[in-house]
């Protein structure tokens, strides 16, 4: 590749927020160890292409509602497009655009035949009836139609949105092309081509690499103490997954609020009392805490898995723990990062901690497009083979430098990345 600065003329930077820039910061990071020329990088700095769309939505009482929706594809050398679909009073696209790229980091690093991409709508959906966010869900489907297709971006859940969701994507695609067309979305409901598995599976990743980094680490106590922030689908089923494994869970929280128990909770107990007050705020066997208490509670393991930016550089010289594992994404700012390293802190990044989910999505991609059915077992067991593999080499390359975990996994993704533009070349 020639050399040069590889300077972009003119090109619109509306997407540059502070999530874009915090993600770019992860690049350049990264970037700067593997001494990446310009002509490699500048490319790599912005999306390959932005979308945004007017979603007008009739309401239940007739009214219509204008609202603002997003699909960005961050990179596709590797393949087609590959994000979720978020709903949130708080999208734009500078958070779209930062999330695509995260999910172009994670397939490369993951070794699936896929781009990033991601898309979102600007809403409450708390606000909208059923009705409502389907009228929402096929009006912005018919919005992007240009955009996406099984060989082109495949959309999944993400924030507040979920099967439901999916399903009224599909059929919206497949209507408008007169046939059922499965491999257009994942994450949709099993009875129509949905997964085995895939609900739990962000989850189980989590706590899958949780252990992993628990046993490299050689964490010395025979039941680690593990402290979650977000007890949604994803905290949920780390804390169950550990706690199985013999982790002693001494602190859990919501949206609402946290408990604390040093000595542990029990967490079939504590599932018992969210099923029935839909919080684990006011469980009597343990005592309350805020959700940035529990950032700073005493553990071997953090496991952060509710929204970005909890781990920031006014709370990360407080944090009390061993190994963060990212169960969200961009729970911690690069300033938290530095500061962590500095105290020995180990961050186990969001881009292999929580990647289980669109690992999964990948072979519900694959059984749609070839009309096949995996077990849940058979769904798993090649989830953990494609894990193991992605840690060991992560693990292989913060050897060498020495790097953090989190920029090893980057040089491991971008690499990827870079050979596949070199190869591909530069057209025309």
């Amino acid at each position: 590749m020639a050399e040069g600065n590889g300077k972009s003329e003119n090109f619109p930077n509306e997407w540059e927020n502070d999530d874009y820039l915090m993600a770019l910061a992860r690049l350049d990071q990264a970037a700067h160890s593997m001494n990446l020329d310009g002509c490699q990088l500048a490319p790599l700095r912005q999306p390959k292409r932005c979308l945004c769309v007017t979603v007008p939505t009739r309401m239940d009482d007739g009214s219509v509602r204008v609202l603002s929706g997003y699909r960005v594809h961050y990179d596709l050398s590797l393949g087609p497009g590959k994000g979720g679909i978020r709903f949130h009073p708080g999208v734009n696209l500078g958070e779209v655009a930062a999330m695509a790229m995260l999910m172009t980091w994670k397939c490369a690093l993951m070794s699936l035949p896929f781009g990033g991409a991601h898309g979102g709508v600007k809403v409450d959906p708390r606000q909208l009836s059923r009705t409502e966010l389907e009228r929402l869900t096929r009006r912005y489907t018919s919005e992007i139609l240009q955009l996406i297709g099984p060989s082109e971006d495949i959309p999944g859940p993400d924030l507040n949105t979920n099967e439901q969701t999916m399903a009224w994507v599909m059929d919206t695609y497949s209507v408008n092309h007169g046939f059922t067309i499965p491999s257009i979305v994942t994450g949709k409901p099993k009875s129509i081509g949905g997964s085995l598995g895939l609900l739990k599976s962000v989850g189980y990743g989590v706590a899958y690499c949780a252990k992993r980094a628990a046993k490299e680490f050689a964490l010395k106590s025979n039941s680690p103490k593990v402290v979650i922030q977000g007890l949604g689908q994803v905290g949920s089923v780390v804390a169950r997954s550990l706690y199985d494994a013999g982790f002693t869970v001494v602190a859990v929280s919501d949206a609402h609020g946290g408990i604390y128990n040093p000595k542990g909770l029990n967490v079939s107990d504590l599932e018992k009392h969210l099923k029935n007050y839909g919080s684990a705020v006011g469980y009597k066997e343990a005592q309350p805490v805020s959700n940035q208490e529990l950032l700073l509670i005493e553990s071997d393991i953090l496991a952060p898995c509710a929204v970005a930016n909890q781990i920031t550089a006014a709370n990360a010289d407080k944090v009390n723990c061993r190994i963060v594992v990212e169960g969200a994404n961009l729970p911690t700012t690069p300033e938290a990062d530095a500061i962590l390293a500095d105290r020995g802190i180990i961050v186990l990044p969001d881009i292999i901690a929580n990647a289980s989910g669109v690992t999964v999505g990948y072979f519900e991609w694959v059984q749609g497009l070839m009309r096949l059915l995996w077990s849940e077992d058979e769904t798993y067991h090649k989830l953990d083979q494609l894990l193991d593999g992605a840690m060991d080499k992560i693990f292989a390359e913060a050897k060498k430098g020495p790097y953090s975990l989190r920029v090893a996994a980057m040089r491991l993704a971008l690499n990827r990345i870079v050979e596949a533009r070199r190869l591909r070349g530069l057209y025309p």
